[in-house]
């Protein structure tokens, strides 16, 4: 079910702050007292970039060893980016929220760990900047199918692509029934 921002209180959404003047301008993804000041983490281990075509998915991903939490921002191009909640007990456990982030929206999203991401291209050569509080686990990290009916996330009527990693990701309920699932828990 698709989510006010508001209800899921974990997911934080704002707008980086800009100062343009005639030479185009200048953009501050974060300031470390300013994440602090709204509650959110402010010591990131690893920054990774994407750069995608037009319908390429990427996700719903997560990480339990370490936990990795994700500030997320779109630097050009467009995406839809969708976070859908997976932490066992939780009051919107399975809800998801959608937000367009746009190299010119200049809009931010806290992915907490917990929750499922994804990011679907709606523009060629769209960049994706992800700030992690965690690095990379290899084989501690896993995924749920991205057009899970029970999800009923509402994709781009475009042609989608991809990877074959997360063509056969576990459904929400296949991924609840695995005792991995155990590693979120609502607190």
């Amino acid at each position: 079910m698709l989510v006010d921002p508001s209800r899921i209180p974990a997911i934080a959404i704002f707008e980086a702050p800009t100062f343009p003047d005639e030479r185009g301008f200048l953009l501050q993804s974060w300031v470390k007292s300013q994440l602090a000041a709204r509650g959110l983490p402010n010591d990131f281990t690893q920054a990774i970039q994407t750069c995608s075509r037009r319908g390429v998915m990427r996700g719903m991903h997560f990480q339990w060893d370490p936990p990795m939490g994700k500030l997320v921002r779109c630097i050009a191009g467009a995406i839809l980016d969708v976070v859908v909640d997976v932490r066992l007990g939780s009051p919107t456990l399975g809800d998801h929220l959608a937000v367009e982030l746009r190299g010119r929206n200049y809009k931010i999203i806290w992915v907490p760990p917990g929750f499922a991401h994804a990011t679907f291209a709606l523009e060629e050569d769209s960049i994706v900047l992800y700030e992690c509080t965690a690095e990379h686990g290899p084989g501690r990290e896993g995924g749920i199918r991205w057009n899970d009916p029970a999800l009923g996330i509402a994709w781009p009527a475009m042609p989608t692509i991809v990877s074959e990693k997360d063509q056969v990701a576990p459904t929400l309920a296949e991924w609840l029934a695995d005792p991995r699932a155990a590693h979120f828990r609502y607190a």
